[in-house]
């Protein structure tokens, strides 16, 4: 018996072990409940991930139909996302990441002796999902941008800014292989302050979504109203224009934008493949006859698990009130308007959640067409 034994042991560590292996037979086979306690049953309904990027980036550039000398840096990217849930039909998000005042960039350089480096807010929103409305999302606050970007193109909007407002997305089938989407939002760009008005941004999207014989087709439009942004001062954080038309320090045009957009992906002896196109035109540069842009893509295969790769290319030019400066592509002519250009991208998948990739712009930019060249170099960490 265990008695028995525990007496045949002289020291106390000698009988704690003696009662521990006992337990531990006693436990084998039998099934162990692994649940949380009640009270910590909302540790289940919070996920985190993230991502951190290291990136090597070369930039040549032209100034007057001089070259500029090389700029050469490395820069780090690092995001935190917490994702709870609050009940059936509310979630809310939160994410930090690395990054400035910049809203179309979360990269921060390294430099200056080793200082430390800052982290922000750069998302915090709600998430209202109600069961009676299947496929409705409103959400409230700093928020992932709702629109739709086919090819993840970022003619309009770079992928890292993140719109602060009111927004909702909702999709419905129309049929076994037609799906319905539509989106729209309010934005503020600047509060009401004094004799300054609000500025603002008014969204609405709607498109489509067809199955048939292995290709998907997607297609739609969008409209994109400014508030208060024509005789108004620059809405880069900088304080200046981003390539837009500016006459004593304001805007010359208004902006109300008209984006078309289409994409087709198929597959062809089982490589992945998608080609991309959108067109804007800036209905309020009344001023201008610079108020064009558009953009052509495509991308060949997909890089999803280790071993396996992924290439892309697009051109695109985009006129001087095409778009807003500040919000579009940071990297493209160095995040502009007023350029035209090609983009090359490959990467590859080294490991579970690991991956590298290269892009290379090659650009002109300005009325001068002043070349534009820009090689980044990334390795991406998820988790």
């Amino acid at each position: 018996s265990l008695q028995k034994k525990l007496d045949t042991y002289e020291t106390e560590d000698q009988k704690m072990t003696l009662v521990f292996q006992q337990k531990l037979a006693e436990l084998a086979g039998k099934k162990v409940e692994t649940g949380l306690p009640d009270n910590l049953k909302w540790i289940e309904k919070i996920k985190f991930s993230g991502d951190f990027r290291y990136r090597h980036e070369s930039i040549d550039e032209e100034a007057g139909g001089e070259w500029k000398d090389g700029h050469n840096r490395n820069r780090i990217r690092a995001r935190l996302m917490m994702n709870a849930q609050v009940n059936d039909e509310w979630d809310v998000g939160v994410r930090i990441a690395s990054g400035s005042e910049d809203p179309a960039s979360t990269n921060q350089t390294l430099s200056d002796g080793f200082s430390s480096k800052d982290l922000w807010l750069d998302m915090a929103y709600l998430d209202y999902h109600p069961e009676a409305v299947k496929g409705l999302h409103v959400i409230g606050g700093k928020m992932n941008n709702p629109f739709h970007n086919v090819g993840k193109n970022q003619l309009i909007w770079d992928g890292d800014l993140t719109p602060e407002g009111v927004a909702g997305t909702y999709k419905t089938a129309l049929g076994e292989s037609t799906e319905l989407f539509a989106n729209g939002g309010g934005f503020w760009i600047r509060e009401d302050k004094g004799d300054d008005p609000a500025q603002s941004l008014w969204g609405a999207q709607v498109g489509l979504q067809q199955a048939l014989d292995g290709v998907k087709l997607t297609g739609g439009v969008s409209y994109y109203d400014y508030g208060n942004v024509q005789g108004a001062g620059s809405l880069n954080y900088k304080g200046n224009a981003m390539g837009n038309i500016f006459d004593n320090g304001v805007y010359v045009s208004d902006f109300n934008i008209v984006e078309l957009f289409a994409e087709m992906g198929f597959s062809l002896m089982d490589i992945p493949m998608g080609f991309y196109g959108n067109f804007v035109c800036n209905a309020g540069a009344e001023h201008t006859s610079e108020n064009q842009g558009c953009m052509v893509g495509y991308t060949l295969n997909k890089a999803k698990d280790p071993g396996t790769w992924q290439a892309g290319y697009n051109y695109r030019h985009i006129e001087k009130d095409a778009v807003v400066g500040a919000f579009n592509d940071s990297d493209f002519i160095g995040g502009s308007t007023d350029g035209r250009g090609h983009q090359i991208q490959f990467k590859y998948i080294v490991a579970k959640n690991v991956e590298t990739g290269v892009s290379y712009f090659l650009n002109e930019k300005g009325d001068d067409y002043d070349d534009y060249r820009r090689l980044q170099v990334d390795m991406v960490l998820k988790f």
